[in-house]
């Protein structure tokens, strides 16, 4: 199939836009109308969405081939190995007791759900700006301090809000982010030169995420104030052990499955060596401990089961949606509907302050349309932020700033988003199950990031970044 030819629909490039709109609209309807967090409801709406629009396309067998496309495309496989091999990381520290054991800890100390909290996002946000990763990011903060918080009584929502705005933070300002090196090559700006001049922008929307953290679980949030009793095996705590060892490979390599396939290895061995896993369990019933594998059942339900297959099994629900949300996707760029989307915004542009408006708002709505922030940068950069930078006098650094700093936004809270899908399964396969339409809300730093960044452009502030002064 020739891969540049284009999608056509009856209705025109805008109908390239149906199956995520559709998506959007039953999302809303399964997750927050019936209140359901189950597979079906995230499944049955994605299945709808690519489904009907079928029926608008000119050419059916190109549909369906772009859907194949979208579900084979690195862009889709890439986070799909990365959450398999967290989510099994995730599992064997929680079946070895270490979530429980840090949130024991953390209550003996006197740690309760306010400083727990706001540990949590620090922690976030230090990972995510060393080692560039927001998926990353949110496998280490949902996979091993959400089960912690949750178990010292932390709010589950906010918690899960918390990792997610830590990581955007590192997403935009961590030299190795692609976000920042995508936003950077755009434009043509110095790379070194925009990290520095972005960190005023960044520092004060994490400063003011922090405050908004603390007042939530200070006056909204009545769980944050006080610790809950956890049982714990201090043994557990060994563990500490495999988690740092696997946070300082994935600092230094830069890469999750290098990182969590050592870690999850050397969990392995050190949960077997104190005792605090089994290795198999065959035919052994209800036991205090868990096995990393067991066999169970009798004649065809025969069933092998254990930590690794629930580690993997724990992230099957992201997984599938997430492979029909790039099929959608895929159609609407095979469709050229982002094309007609910035096509439409050309000619409202006036001067410097309607031009960074543009930009942002383009960014935002492809950041967020199409779930990752490096493909809505590369689409706005090239053909709108470098002439326009040029055009209108903004430096290349605050052009580049803006892509970045909005890019991390939409893209980390929007419900039918590869990171928010991401982080909804971790909290499933923690046994706290939470709705898109729960964390949404709790991801104060996109929000106040998006009014940072607007104020700045309104009092034309940083219109000479990275520039010699």
């Amino acid at each position: 199939m020739d891969s540049e030819k284009k999608l056509e629909f009856y209705g025109g490039e805008w109908m390239s836009f149906l199956p995520i709109v559709l998506f959007i609209i039953l999302i809303v309807v399964t997750s927050f109308a019936w209140g359901s967090t189950s597979d079906g409801a995230c499944w049955v709406p994605a299945i709808i969405s690519l489904m009907l629009p079928f029926f608008f396309a000119k050419d059916k067998k190109m549909y369906a081939d772009t859907i194949i496309d979208g579900l084979a495309s690195k862009d889709t496989a890439v986070p799909i190995a990365c959450w398999i091999f967290a989510g099994v990381f995730a599992r064997v520290l929680r079946e070895s007791g270490f979530a429980d054991g840090l949130a024991g800890l953390a209550g003996k100390v006197g740690v309760n759900p306010l400083i727990f909290t706001v540990v949590t996002f620090l922690c976030a946000v230090l990972f995510s700006t060393a080692t560039g990763t927001g998926f990353g990011t949110i496998a280490m903060g949902m996979g091993v301090l959400y089960p912690a918080g949750v178990a010292l009584g932390v709010n589950p929502a906010l918690l899960a809000g918390v990792v997610l705005s830590g990581a955007a933070f590192g997403d935009n300002m961590a030299p190795v982010s692609d976000t920042l090196i995508c936003s950077t090559t755009s434009v043509g700006a110095d790379l070194t030169k925009c990290v520095k001049s972005r960190f005023k922008y960044a520092i004060t929307s994490g400063s003011l995420t922090l405050v908004a953290i603390i007042i939530f679980c200070l006056f909204l949030d009545k769980s944050s104030g006080t610790s809950v009793e956890v049982p714990t095996n201090n043994l557990a705590l060994i563990m500490f052990v495999p988690m740092i060892l696997t946070l300082v490979i994935a600092i230094k390599a830069g890469n999750i499955i290098v990182a969590t396939t050592i870690g999850t290895v050397v969990s392995v061995i050190t949960a077997l060596a104190f005792g605090l896993v089994d290795f198999i369990q065959i035919d052994a019933g209800d036991t205090a401990k868990s096995a990393l594998i067991t066999v169970y059942g009798e004649s065809v339900d025969r069933t092998v089961g254990g930590i690794l297959y629930n580690g993997i099994s724990g992230m099957v629900q992201v997984i599938i949606l997430c492979l029909l949300l790039f099929a959608m996707i895929n159609i609407m760029k095979r469709g050229e509907g982002d094309k007609k989307l910035l096509e439409s915004f050309s000619g409202i542009v006036k001067g410097p302050v309607s031009a960074e408006v543009v930009i942002s708002v383009l960014v935002l709505v492809l950041s967020a349309l199409l779930s990752l922030t490096a493909p809505a940068i590369l689409l706005v950069g090239p053909s709108f932020g470098k002439p326009y930078a040029e055009k209108y006098g903004i430096s290349p650094c605050r052009m580049a700033n803006i892509m970045s700093g909005h890019s991390v936004t939409l893209a980390y809270c929007m419900p039918w988003t590869a990171t928010m899908m991401l982080t909804l399964g971790f909290a499933n396969s923690a046994g706290t199950p939470l709705s898109a339409l729960e964390v949404t809300p709790m991801m104060f730093y996109a929000y106040i990031s998006i009014i940072v960044l607007f104020a700045t452009t309104f009092l034309k502030i940083g219109r000479n970044d990275g520039l010699d002064k």
